[in-house]
């Protein structure tokens, strides 16, 4: 389900915060952004009895690709498959819609969703790592 205006900027907003938290990134506002991608329909959020329980975002396609991220779920809500089946359906829809490829980058450490985006049929290209010079 794509998620609509109002409580649905609320929870990516949060959601998006919580995942950059997560995975260690630099804090920030992401009001903006979520904002954005909520208004321009790349934002869905996986709703279960009228209730958000998982998020995924897309990016615009360019040249035939587009970029799932970031998918997140609440660490309550966690190993029910929702993260599964929003990264599922945004994948999809990225197709259906005309991209060629849809491109997720995962870490390598989390064997959990790396099993999970196999079995939704991504497959592993390459490798990368992240430098912060001071």
């Amino acid at each position: 389900m794509q998620g609509e205006n109002g409580c649905a900027e609320a929870f990516a907003a949060e959601w998006t915060s919580a995942f950059a938290a997560d995975t260690g990134q630099p804090g920030a506002d992401h009001t903006q952004a979520t904002a954005e991608r909520v208004t321009t329909g790349r934002m869905w959020l996986w709703d279960v009895a009228g209730a958000p329980v998982a998020m995924a975002s897309v990016s615009p396609v360019i040249a035939g690709q587009a970029r799932v991220a970031p998918v997140y779920t609440p660490p309550r809500l966690r190993g029910r498959g929702y993260g599964g089946a929003v990264t599922a359906a945004v994948s999809r829809a990225t197709l259906d819609a005309g991209a060629e490829q849809v491109l997720l980058c995962t870490d390598l450490a989390n064997p959990t969703s790396n099993a999970l985006y196999r079995r939704l049929g991504y497959r592993p290209l390459t490798d990368s790592q992240t430098l912060t010079f001071e």
